[in-house]
C-alpha cells in the first residue's frame, strides 16, 4: 500500500460509463474533488462522462456541481471547483455503439493532442452488468483499450461490483475482460476495502508484536464478522429481489474481510504478494455443509417487527417485491479453514437487512485462561478476551480485558480498552473511493479484488445458491424486523458452544 503523499501520477483521464446514475453523483465526483482539495489529482487531468442522454457540457458541469453541494464530506471550493471544471465534459452514446467509442477515441487523442504528451485513460464501469460485455468489447474494439500499452500510460479498467452472480458467470466476466485487458489493467472495486479500518486490519494484524503470535488455532476460540443494516430494501427491491443477502453482501464485502483476517503474513506490501496471500486463504475454507444434521448455513427473510420503535413492514409487503419471493434477506454462515493456522476455528458470518442496528464488524474472541485461580464460580466469572474491530458507523478498535472492581470482594468485570478513528484522529476522514481511485491512478492493486479472488468466494458460495433455488421456500427462516435475525442462527453458534456478541 503505497504512500499516496510520495505518488507521481501521470496525466489521467477518466471515463465513467454511467456517469449520470446515483454512484457518479454520491461517490465518485466528491471523491474526485476532495482529492483535488488535498492537492492528490495529476497536475492534467480531465473527466469525460459516457451516457445515454445527450446532454451539454455545460449542464453535466452543473449536475456535477449540485452533487458536490449535495454529498461531498467537505463543502465546495471555488477555487478547486474552476480549476476542474473546463476539464470536465460529456459524451454520448450507446453502449453497443462502436461509432460511439471511436468518436471518444478522437475526443481522447484531442486532448492527449493539447496536452502535447500520453495519458492513461482509466474507464470506470459504473453501470449494471448488463452494460459490462458491450462496453468492453467496443473498448477492444475500438483500440481504446491497448492505449500506450506496456507503458506508465497504459488503459485501466475499473469494473464495480457485482462480478458475476455465480461461479459460471464470475468466469465468464473473467474471460470478457481479460481478451481486452491484462489483469494488472483491472480494478474490481469493492468500497470496504477503502474503508480506513479495513485497511489498518494488515496493520493491527503485523505492526503489533501483541496480536501476531496469538494470531491462530491455539488462542483464538472462534472469529465472527458481522455486516448488519438497519435499514429494508427501500427502492432497490427489483434489483435486492434478484441478488439476496449473499450476492449482495457475503459473496464480496464479507469474504474479503475473512480474507484479510485469516491470510498468512505477505512477503512484502507488494500488491500483488497481499492478493497472492488472500486467495491462499479463501482456497483454505472447507466445502459448506447443507445436511440438516450439521447445517453451516442458515438464510433467513424479515417479516413485520418494531426498527428504533417504529413499525416496519415485512419483506413480502416491500414495494415490488413478488408474493412468491424465496429472496434471503439474511445470511449466516460457520465456515472452517482446512489450515495450519486455523483448523478447527470456526468463522461466524452474518449480514442481514431490517436488523436491530447498523453495524459493520470483526471481533476475535480469544480462549479463556484456565479457571484455577479466577472463573471457579459466580462471583469471578471469566469474559473472553474480545478484540473488535469496527468498520461502520463508527470507526475503531478496542479490546475486552477482564478487571477486578473497586471494592473488598474480589470481582470481576470486562473492561474496554478503545480508540475511535473520529476522537483520535478526527471526524473528517477520507472517503472509501477517494482512497480507492488514487489508488487505481497509481496503478496499486492492493485493494482491488482479483480475478481468481472472485472465482475462488463464488466456488464456495454457489452451491449453497444453487441448493437455495432447488428448496424455494423450503429452510427459508423468519424474523421479525428489529432483531438480530432468525432463531436458527442462534442454534448455529449454540450447537458449537458460541453465542453471538451483540452490543
Amino acid at each position: 500500500m503505497t504512500n499516496s503523499s510520495r505518488r507521481t501520477l501521470p496525466p489521467t483521464i477518466i471515463i465513467i460509463f454511467g456517469a449520470s446514475g446515483d454512484l457518479t453523483a454520491r461517490k465518485l465526483v466528491p471523491a474526485l474533488f476532495n482529492l483535488g482539495i488535498d492537492d492528490l489529482l495529476p497536475k492534467n487531468f480531465h473527466l469525460i462522462g459516457f451516457g445515454r442522454k445527450c446532454i451539454s457540457d455545460d449542464v453535466f458541469r452543473d449536475k456535477l456541481k449540485n452533487s458536490l453541494k449535495d454529498y461531498s464530506r467537505r463543502t465546495v471550493q471555488d477555487e478547486i471547483w474552476s480549476k476542474m471544471e473546463p476539464h470536465l465534459s460529456f459524451h454520448a452514446g450507446e453502449y453497443d455503439d462502436l461509432d460511439a467509442f471511436v468518436s471518444l477515441k478522437e475526443k481522447i487523442d484531442s486532448i492527449q493532442a493539447d496536452l502535447n504528451e500520453s495519458a492513461q485513460c482509466i474507464f470506470y464501469l459504473s453501470t449494471p452488468p448488463s452494460g459490462f460485455l458491450p462496453i468492453l468489447d467496443n473498448l477492444g474494439n475500438s483500440g481504446l483499450a491497448r492505449l500506450h500499452q506496456n507503458t506508465a500510460a497504459a488503459s485501466k479498467v475499473i469494473v464495480e461490483k457485482p462480478f458475476g452472480r455465480d461461479l459460471q458467470s464470475a468466469r465468464e466476466l473473467n474471460q470478457v475482460i481479460n481478451r481486452r485487458f491484462s489483469e494488472s489493467q483491472v480494478f474490481r472495486i469493492d468500497h470496504y476495502l477503502g474503508k480506513e479500518t479495513v485497511q489498518s486490519l494488515l496493520v493491527q494484524r503485523f505492526a503489533n508484536s501483541i496480536f501476531e503470535p496469538v494470531w491462530n488455532r491455539n488462542y483464538v476460540s472462534c472469529v465472527q464478522i458481522t455486516v448488519a443494516e438497519d435499514l429494508g430494501v427501500g427502492s432497490r427491491a427489483g434489483y435486492y429481489d434478484r441478488s439476496g443477502a449473499m450476492r449482495d453482501m457475503i459473496q464480496n464485502h464479507v469474504m474479503q474481510l475473512l480474507a484479510l483476517t485469516t491470510m498468512e503474513p505477505p512477503s512484502s506490501l507488494d500488491p500483488e504478494a497481499i492478493r497472492d496471500e488472500k486467495v491462499k486463504a479463501l482456497q483454505g475454507i472447507k466445502p459448506l455443509s447443507l445436511d440438516d444434521s450439521h447445517a453451516e448455513v442458515v438464510r433467513g427473510v424479515y417479516t413485520e417487527g418494531l426498527v428504533a420503535g417504529e413499525k416496519a413492514i415485512g419483506y413480502l409487503e416491500e414495494k415490488d417485491v413478488p408474493s412468491a419471493s424465496y429472496t434471503e434477506t439474511y445470511t449466516a454462515l460457520c465456515l472452517q479453514l482446512d489450515n495450519w493456522r486455523w483448523k478447527g476455528v470456526p468463522f461466524y458470518i452474518r449480514s442481514g437487512k431490517r436488523l436491530r442496528q447498523k453495524v459493520s464488524e470483526i471481533v476475535v474472541q480469544f480462549t479463556r485462561p484456565p479457571a484455577i485461580l479466577f472463573g471457579k464460580n459466580s462471583k469471578q466469572p471469566l469474559s473472553p478476551n474480545l478484540l473488535t474491530i469496527r468498520i461502520q458507523p463508527d470507526e475503531g478498535v478496542s479490546l475486552s480485558l477482564n478487571s477486578k472492581t473497586p471494592g473488598l470482594e474480589t470481582k470481576l468485570q470486562p473492561v474496554n480498552l478503545s480508540f475511535g478513528y473520529d476522537t483520535t484522529f478526527g471526524s473528517n476522514t477520507p472517503e472509501a473511493y477517494e482512497r480507492l481511485i488514487l489508488d487505481a491512478m497509481a496503478g496499486d492493486g492492493t485493494l482491488f479484488i482479483r480475478g481468481d479472488e472472485a472465482e475462488q468466494s463464488w466456488g464456495l458460495l454457489s452451491p449453497v445458491l444453487d441448493s437455495w433455488q432447488a428448496l424455494g421456500k423450503q429452510g427459508l427462516e423468519s424474523y421479525s424486523a428489529g432483531t438480530w435475525g432468525p432463531l436458527a442462527a442462534d442454534k448455529l453458534l449454540l450447537n458449537r458452544g458460541h453465542e453471538w456478541i451483540t452490543k
